[in-house]
């Protein structure tokens, strides 16, 4: 029990994929990351950032929490996302939610679990500013979707308005803040069509977002 040795051998062999691979693969990856994509995303062991999209290792930075939730008290997801910003110079953040969050459900059904209710007041919150959206959907299922996607809306408006991304737009740096959904069913992504490339497009693309909110389709469904 002291040592995981599937974990560990499973190590073993992925690394050994990759190098047969591509010999230098690893010997340069440890040299520098460049990655162009920020993932802001839930903790949840379902949704795998990097594989879910196809990247290797080095080709993404990520921040995981419980329900994609970006605070602007929160010091760790803000330095993740400075160090991403100021220093890897990426180009594109993804704040990602997914269908089936057990966090945006706990929150919906106020459940007390203990220390994360406090966590889960960000999500309440979403849920109270919509209220009247999601009262208006009588399907429960379908109600905590459009809680899942109107958290992810919310936590792209949220993005925006920290310094670290409000300091780069001001300094003319290039960088989109974009938001998706993943569904768990079909392993497919949404795009919630929300892509703030500016601090001026900031408000129309949220309440576009909330607008279309429960309409979105997979990309190429258009």
């Amino acid at each position: 029990m002291k040592i995981l040795r599937t974990l560990f051998e499973n190590n073993k062999q992925w690394a050994a994929k990759l190098t047969a691979a591509d010999p230098d693969f690893f010997r340069e990856l440890s040299r520098q990351q460049s990655p162009q994509y920020l993932w802001l995303g839930c903790s949840d062991s379902r949704v795998p950032a990097t594989q879910l999209v196809g990247l290797s290792p080095g080709d993404m930075f990520e921040h995981r929490n419980v329900a994609n939730v970006v605070g602007h008290t929160d010091l760790n997801c803000l330095s993740v996302m400075q160090y991403a910003v100021e220093v890897l110079r990426v180009r594109h953040i993804i704040v990602c939610g997914h269908y089936g969050c057990g966090g945006v459900q706990a929150a919906y059904e106020n459940r007390k679990f203990g220390l994360i209710d406090n966590w889960l007041r960000h999500v309440q919150d979403v849920a109270q500013k919509h209220a009247a959206v999601l009262a208006a959907i009588p399907d429960k299922t379908k109600r905590l979707r459009r809680l899942c996607e109107l958290n992810v809306v919310e936590q792209v408006s949220n993005v925006c308005q920290t310094t670290v991304v409000e300091g780069a737009w001001a300094s003319g740096q290039e960088l989109a803040v974009h938001g998706w959904v993943y569904d768990l069913e079909d392993g497919l992504l949404r795009d919630l069509g929300v892509c703030v490339t500016c601090e001026e497009e900031s408000a129309g693309a949220y309440e576009a977002a909330v607008a279309q909110a429960g309409t979105v389709c997979r990309v190429g469904e258009e």
